[in-house]
């Protein structure tokens, strides 16, 4: 079984590139524009394995719509994906095992890393 992704991102060409190239790595992609749209997806199908987020979003922001999907779906993991220069992960989503490995600025220059990791997110092996 693929590993399935939700991509949460409101930039239209990000979404296309990590989609495409996610799905070449073999994983199921959705994707959401907004948090509030997030919650929705998870809320009505909570089979997602990792969810790469955006931290600036319209409506609620990246770091909050963490934290509402983990309530929703504790099992559920994390891939921090921000164009933010100054963002550092907070406590409260430490908390819940986000952690730097998870953190991933834009723009990628190299999908791989990225990809590297929701595989082993999904997996639930630990990150080296």
């Amino acid at each position: 079984m693929s590993t399935r992704v939700l991509l949460v991102d409101d930039e239209p060409f990000i979404v296309i590139g990590l989609r495409v190239f996610l799905e070449d790595e073999g994983m199921q992609v959705d994707s959401a524009e907004s948090g509030e749209e997030a919650v929705d997806i998870v809320r009505n199908n909570s089979s997602y394995d990792v969810c790469i987020m955006d931290m600036r979003l319209p409506g609620i922001n990246g770091d909050t719509t963490i934290l509402a999907l983990h309530e929703i779906s504790p099992d559920l993991k994390f891939v921090i994906h921000t164009g933010s220069a100054d963002y550092s992960i907070p406590d409260d989503l430490r908390a819940i095992g986000v952690d730097d490995k998870q953190y991933f600025a834009k723009p990628l220059m190299d999908m791989i890393p990225l990809a590297n990791t929701v595989t082993t997110l999904a997996s639930g092996r630990e990150q080296i």
